[in-house]
């Protein structure tokens, strides 16, 4: 049996730690986006009567019980290829494999998404040029970024964040501004109770939280540095927790206000599907002016590429993290560039750019694109939950469990997200049913065919 101290095995698994808290906070934040409610705050205004700053204080809450979930593995296993490493901590080689596969589909489509959102948006600005063009020069941009390695990439991260930060400043403050001087157009309370047009709806609020959740894709990206942060995988816990809660207070701060300022009732919004996409905008546009239109558009533009930038990291460390187990090409465990995983980096934005760019060329490539994304991501999700409980309850690995951390919370974060999936649409669990059993396939092929290995793994 070969040593996993040999240089040649050693030497692809090498990360270079250089990320603060600040840095992991910042990959988060742009993954999710600031203003991530912008494009279905119309949406979901529409199918909760109106209470869409209480769907979003319920999908942060719903939310929690995953970052919570994140917390507890990543100190048990601080490797780069989160949900893939916890699976197979807590339930086992075979699980693990299929919660890697599964996140992969959603972290090569996301970004894919977020590259033709600002494809999107700069053509709207520049019609002169196709928005497949603009969609392809920003996954070069962003991907030159991080081949130039992490640390470079959170830099200008930091910066395009801050812009973001800023805009929502600008949008919150003249938003207040305008409530001060004319008043709302709906009830100051609406927002939280609904706007009367519809009435109260338990049932119509949780259906909009489970669209409501999907916003919060990508905070889970953090988990995918803990081999790259200084201060150990409490950092990197800690993170997760503060950029849920982070998101949860600006998106429900911005869409508590637009609602308060929106020209259409949520039954308008329902009656006309049509209205539903650009809703925040017209709710700006009719209230402050065209010129916070505009700086938010831009706003979206530049954001987008750079989400998909922290989307594209974090793809790139899970195809490290699984190449690096033998279960993806062990070409994609390499490193380069003082530890960063340029092999795989180049794999997922080349996925990603095939992705993006054909969407782009497509009337109906966005539909399709967010369709399919989310369903890897809450499988893999649910697959997390089970591995708390698999690590602390069933193995007992750190001793007797707490009820409350290691079954009850994982366990109630399972049920959002099975139910979540249980409510995406047919073509998303088609896909996503088609992506699992591909992983399956994959399983069995690779049973019995891997090297037997001694556990490299960090530990706690």
């Amino acid at each position: 049996m070969a040593s996993v101290t040999d240089s040649s095995e050693a030497a692809p698994a090498a990360l270079r730690r250089s990320l603060g808290f600040r840095d992991l906070v910042v990959y988060g934040l742009l993954f999710i986006a600031p203003m991530a409610p912008v494009g279905v705050f119309g949406t979901l205004d529409a199918t909760s009567h109106g209470a869409v700053a209480l769907v979003y204080l319920a999908a942060t809450v719903a939310m929690a019980f995953t970052a919570f979930s994140y917390a507890q593995m990543v100190r048990v296993a601080p490797q780069a290829g989160s949900v893939f490493t916890y699976a197979r901590e807590g339930l086992g080689e075979g699980p693990g494999l299929i919660a890697g596969w599964m996140a992969m589909l959603d972290y090569l489509l996301i970004p894919a998404v977020a590259y033709l959102f600002s494809g999107i948006a700069m053509n709207a600005l520049v019609p002169e040029v196709s928005r497949w063009v603009w969609t392809a020069l920003a996954v070069a941009v962003t991907t030159l970024l991080n081949l130039w390695g992490v640390r470079a990439a959170a830099r200008v991260g930091f910066a395009v964040l801050a812009m973001e930060i800023v805009v929502l400043l600008v949008f919150l403050a003249a938003a207040v501004a305008v409530l001060v001087q004319d008043g709302p157009r709906r009830g100051w309370l609406s927002p939280l109770t609904g706007d009367g047009s519809l009435g109260f709806s338990v049932a119509a609020v949780l259906g909009a939280v489970s669209v409501a959740v999907l916003s919060y894709l990508g905070f889970d990206a953090i988990a995918s540095f803990a081999e790259e942060v200084t201060g150990g995988s409490a950092r990197v816990a800690r993170a997760v927790l503060f950029c849920l809660a982070l998101t949860g207070v600006l998106f429900i701060a911005q869409t508590y206000l637009v609602a308060l300022l929106s020209p259409f009732s949520s039954a308008e919004l329902a009656a006309d599907p049509a209205k539903q996409g650009p809703a925040f905008y017209d709710a700006v546009e009719s209230s402050v002016g065209f010129w916070l239109h505009d700086l938010v558009a831009v706003g979206k533009a530049i954001g987008a590429a750079f989400a998909a930038l922290a989307g594209q990291a974090a793809a790139g460390r899970l195809l490290f993290a699984m190449a690096r187990e033998r279960r993806l090409p062990r070409a994609l465990a390499r490193t380069s560039g003082g530890g960063t995983p340029r092999p795989a980096l180049l794999a997922a934005a080349t996925v990603t750019l095939v992705a993006a760019v054909w969407a782009a060329r497509r009337d109906d490539g966005l539909d399709h694109l967010v369709s399919v994304v989310d369903v890897g991501a809450l499988v893999a999700f649910t697959l997390l939950h089970a591995s708390v409980v698999g690590w602390f309850v069933v193995k007992r690995m750190e001793g007797p469990p707490n009820w409350w951390k290691h079954l009850v919370a994982p366990a109630l974060g399972a049920v959002v997200t099975v139910a979540v999936i249980v409510g995406a649409s047919w073509t998303a669990q088609l896909v996503g049913a088609v992506w699992l059993a591909v992983g399956l396939v994959l399983l069995v092929a690779q049973r019995g065919r891997r090297d037997p290995e001694p556990d490299v793994h960090a530990g706690g």
